[in-house]
């Protein structure tokens, strides 16, 4: 595939999952529903795992991931800003490295439904607790140039049992996702880099006006 159109597609699919963290995961938080288990479990992995089958390109999603974790840094709503786009990069990087080593890009090969919901629940089960654990880790050091171990620890508890329900959620996302194989990017370049441009720049413009209203 044309590296531009990768690139594009990266930059569309990134935005939107940074879109729907900013703006779908506090209007979740705010009706008293699990934002961060939904955002990971359902919203993450269509968006991580629709973008692979589309392209099948390595890298692709750790890209996506930089994208959706830099424009979480400008939502103004949800909490921490700093760790939030941390555990979204994370996460990114994780599937990458799941996914890498345990399909080949060719996902209209994995047919046995089996293997696609244990794929699912495996993948989602570790991006949300190693997102998490990077985010623990991460963010007292680099705001403060200190990590105390023991607050990781006293958290993993709460953060491996929040995962069996984001596990189970991907477990029926993924192969609901992947049964959409037949589905293929028919643009032509002439209407698909405006068409996936234009989208990427209505998020970004949506979640930094929501930010500056917000100042």
């Amino acid at each position: 595939m044309n590296k531009m159109k990768m690139l594009a597609g990266m930059i569309v699919f990134g935005s939107l999952w940074g879109f729907s963290e900013c703006i779908i995961g506090p209007l979740l938080a705010d009706r008293g529903l699990p934002a961060g288990m939904l955002m990971t479990g359902l919203f993450a992995m269509v968006f991580l795992v629709f973008s692979r089958m589309m392209y099948q390109q390595k890298g692709m999603q750790v890209g996506m991931g930089l994208i959706a974790g830099s424009l979480r840094f400008f939502n103004p709503f949800g909490g921490c800003h700093l760790c939030s786009a941390i555990a979204i990069m994370a996460e990114g990087l994780l599937f990458e490295c799941i996914w890498n080593y345990t399909t080949t890009l060719d996902l209209s090969k994995l047919n046995n439904l089996t293997a696609k919901v244990s794929l699912g629940i495996f993948s989602s089960y570790i991006v949300f607790i190693g997102g998490y654990i990077v985010t623990q880790a991460l963010t007292p050091l680099i705001s403060t140039g200190l990590f105390n171990i023991a607050n990781l620890i006293s958290f993993l508890p709460q953060i491996f049992a929040r995962a069996l329900a984001v596990a189970l959620l991907g477990g029926v996302t993924v192969p609901i996702t992947l049964s959409l194989k037949n589905i293929h990017m028919t643009l032509n370049d002439k209407y698909y880099y405006p068409a996936t441009l234009g989208t990427a720049m209505i998020c970004w413009i949506l979640v930094l006006g929501n930010w500056i209203i917000y100042l």
